[in-house]
């Protein structure tokens, strides 16, 4: 339980637990060189300007605040404090200020998901693969880990299910074109494909997520059934990856249901389906520019 209370009030407390017990060391100054990655870091992008400013700042007035590490095999490996080692390489240090940890694996883990979680670094697809690769390792459930974190289970269990969703719409999420609150709309859709195509359209129309939740109980769309072909007719060739990509981005372009049929070498048709008066006034503008 103890450790419970020291989670849920943040990184400080947990290292301040560690340095009560006996487990934290700070030393003046570590080679940037020795310092190792930290495997379990959940953070996998970070904002270009943001380290830029962070490293004129190192170069200013140095790093205030220690980096913390444990010691493995004669190096050390990072538990927090990345975006400062990242910025103080940019800015040239040949050494950092450092406080040294005695943490095992799962700490190291929790360690990194409770910094980015409080700073609030994490996009929501980071953190719910942190907290997945978290569950699979040591084997918790949903409420061990939310007690660990001092988060409530729904919040967790929210979180993972998002990676069950297509990858271009958990793309959409990771990069902020969609909220958590999409993607609960989108959750409710049972079609994968259809998910991605409700997706596809509320980025490129700018839905809210309450316009994207009507869009998702309307019915989609009847599937079309071909005519038959007659006994002269000849294979259509197959639509190349060209095609499909040029599909894709009109897609997003107009915001509409699209698609481009290959009838012959180079013959086809380009069918634009709209559902509502708006959409139609908005496509026949944009054809008219």
């Amino acid at each position: 339980m103890q450790n419970k209370s020291r989670l849920g009030r943040g990184l400080d407390a947990l290292l301040s637990g560690a340095e009560a017990a006996g487990n934290g060391a700070p030393l003046s100054q570590v080679s940037v060189e020795t310092i190792d990655q930290n495997p379990y870091q959940p953070r996998k992008e970070f904002d270009d300007d943001s380290l830029a400013a962070l490293r004129d700042s190192i170069k200013a007035h140095g790093i205030l605040q220690p980096l913390v590490v444990r010691q493995v095999e004669g190096r050390y490996q990072l538990i927090a404090g990345e975006r400062r080692l990242r910025a103080a390489r940019e800015a040239g240090l040949s050494a950092v200020p450092v406080t040294v940890v005695d943490f095992n694996d799962q700490q190291v883990l929790e360690a990194a998901l409770v910094e980015n979680i409080q700073r609030e670094d994490l996009n929501p697809i980071e953190k719910a693969q942190g907290f997945k690769d978290y569950l699979d390792r040591f084997q918790m459930t949903h409420d061990q880990l939310a007690s660990r974190l001092g988060l409530s289970r729904s919040t967790i269990t929210n979180l993972v299910a998002l990676l069950e969703l297509p990858t271009e719409v958990q793309n959409a999420v990771r990069v902020g074109q969609l909220t958590t609150g999409h993607a609960k709309v989108l959750k409710g859709v049972s079609d994968p494909a259809r998910q991605s195509a409700i997706a596809r359209e509320a980025v490129a129309r700018g839905l809210s997520v309450h316009a994207t939740e009507a869009l998702a109980r309307q019915s989609p769309p009847p599937a079309e059934q071909p005519a038959p072909a007659p006994a002269n007719y000849k294979t259509a060739p197959e639509k190349t990856n060209h095609v499909q990509s040029i599909e894709d981005e009109l897609r997003q372009k107009l915001g509409v249901r699209l698609e481009i049929r290959v009838k012959a070498k180079e013959r086809g048709q380009i069918v634009l389906c709209f559902d509502t008066n708006d959409d139609f006034e908005r496509l026949v503008e944009v054809l008219r520019r």
